[in-house]
């Protein structure tokens, strides 16, 4: 039976307008319930524009009893629907905040939405006293205790992260505010605090240290987005004329060590036009993450495959910014493998969720180079051309003229400049952001390949060498020497070596080698 189409959901927040104009719905409420039997204080870190606003108002018409709206759903038959609580709800999604009276005037006005919705007149002066009066009045008032829910907590730090001096004012406003849970504990039923970002307890939440984190649990891993059933039976009707082993390389991949899921942003949009592009991405990646990679030489190969450990992920303060944290948070990367060694520490392998991300993210990180977003992209046209051609010779002429568009101050400032590992990463990004199959120290029964390239029905394996002045021809010798090809022989395709060979003193290519294996 072919299941009708609906409308689909995009930027819509609320439940009650995806039930009643008949919106696509994934069901979320298994998690819900789950979450109110189980604890009372929660905190949850997702990237932007993964649902967690719905999933949000979804338990706010929940504990206020809106029973019609869950008629259909998992939680239905297994709620008390005649009991209904005040819920507060906090936003900080809307408008920007650039200093701490702004945040001061956006809380209050906050504040005072909530006690005109509620019908609870506060007297106190101070925010936090207001707070804490407003939950304490409305449990007196209605016999049941209250319901905290804040989204976007640490908007208005991100939006000033540029600005340390601001963003810290900031936090330390927040913390004002979020301190105050705690103190009136008899009077809460629910919380729920959720954000893009994690920050470590002691900075923000050194007031509220009894929230159960379930950003990482495994339990709740699909509580925003959607898996892949979702996908298959919930938009069933949507996937006629698209190519669903597609849809799950551009988009699908996301892990908080439990099951992975999509975007949902990218398929609703996916669905809407019937194209697929960097919808995600292109919705407002941070320039201020993009030039803190720049900035800090990040080497772009590791971002495919980077380890690290659970503290590194838990922590993330305006005084000390780990790239690595700021990533993995905001959803530019994601987790490929948890593994416990023997010394009780867990390691994280992350790696991009999909081939959205990691061509798009590459891509920026070009155009940064250069100052001139026009140019790259111009570049990695040429390639793509190149490539189809074989032409090796105006290949080298192509990166020859990048590396001598970077300017030189930023070889002054980056710290992995001189070596080797930096050439790499711009050829890598290059290829990255054409979205093809890239391969990183491709491992083989001799030893590495430093990158190995697949596309057209022809593999290209790289080495890369710094030499002095002028070329020697290593890099070239050792993928021979070591038959690197040998690898990729049974697969019947065109083999390629390319020995790249980098001068520091001249900061670009100075030699470009290459040897053809026909498959036979």
């Amino acid at each position: 039976m072919t299941l009708p189409r609906r409308k689909l959901p995009i930027g819509i927040q609320t439940l009650s307008e995806m039930i009643a104009e008949g919106h696509y719905y994934v069901d979320k409420t298994p998690f819900a319930h789950r979450l109110i039997e189980q604890g009372k204080y929660y905190f949850l870190s997702r990237p932007r524009r993964f649902g967690k606003s719905l999933f949000l108002d979804t338990l706010k018409e929940l504990f206020e009893g809106n029973e019609p709206l869950f008629r259909d759903l998992y939680i239905h038959d297994r709620w008390d629907w005649t009991k209904s609580y005040p819920v507060i709800r906090i936003s900080f999604a809307g408008g920007v905040v650039q200093n701490r009276a702004e945040l001061d005037e956006k809380i209050r006005e906050i504040l005072d939405d909530q006690q005109r919705r509620l019908g609870w007149v506060c007297t106190h002066s101070s925010l936090s006293g207001r707070f804490g009066e407003l939950i304490r009045g409305l449990h007196e008032q209605s016999g049941q205790r209250v319901v905290v829910l804040v989204d976007e907590y640490d908007k208005p730090i991100l939006d000033n992260i540029a600005d340390s001096a601001v963003a810290l004012t900031m936090r330390d406003g927040l913390r004002n505010l979020y301190s105050v849970i705690k103190g009136v504990d008899a009077h809460v039923r629910f919380a729920l605090l959720t954000g893009v970002s994690k920050f470590s307890k002691v900075s923000l939440f050194s007031g509220l240290n009894n929230l159960d984190d379930i950003t990482l649990s495994r339990d709740y891993s699909a509580i925003c987005g959607y898996t892949e059933t979702d996908v298959d039976t919930v938009f069933a009707p949507e996937l006629a004329g698209l190519d669903r082993e597609e849809i799950r390389r551009w988009y699908n991949g996301y892990r908080w060590l439990g099951e992975s899921v999509y975007n949902p942003f990218d398929l609703l949009l996916l669905f809407r036009e019937r194209e697929f592009r960097p919808w995600w991405f292109e919705t407002g990646t941070p320039s201020f993450l993009i030039n803190l990679l720049a900035e800090r030489g990040f080497f772009t190969p590791d971002l495919a495959r980077l380890r690290t450990g659970l503290e590194l992920l838990s922590t993330f303060d305006v005084e000390r910014i780990a790239p690595e944290a700021l990533l993995f948070q905001a959803g530019y990367l994601t987790i490929h493998k948890a593994e416990e060694p023997i010394l009780g520490h867990w390691i994280y392998t992350l790696g991009y969720p999909n081939h959205e991300v990691e061509s798009s993210l590459n891509a920026s990180l070009l155009s940064v180079y250069t100052d001139d977003p026009g140019k790259s992209f111009a570049h990695r046209l040429r390639l793509l051309d190149l490539l189809v051609t074989n032409d090796f010779a105006s290949l080298k002429e192509l990166f020859q003229a990048f590396f001598a568009s970077i300017p030189h101050q930023w070889y002054d400032n980056n710290p992995i400049a001189r070596y080797e590992g930096y050439y790499a990463s711009v050829f890598y990004s290059y290829f990255a952001a054409l979205g093809l199959v890239v391969i990183l120290e491709d491992a083989t029964n001799r030893g590495r390949i430093d990158m190995t390239v697949k596309f057209n029905g022809q593999i290209y394996l790289f080495e890369f060498k710094v030499v002095e002045l002028v070329p020697e021809g290593r890099a070239l010798q050792q993928l021979k020497s070591k038959g690197y090809a040998d690898k990729y022989r049974a697969e019947g395709q065109p083999i390629h070596l390319i020995g790249v060979e980098f001068s520091r003193e001249e900061r670009n290519v100075v030699g470009f080698e290459t040897c053809r294996f026909d498959a036979s």
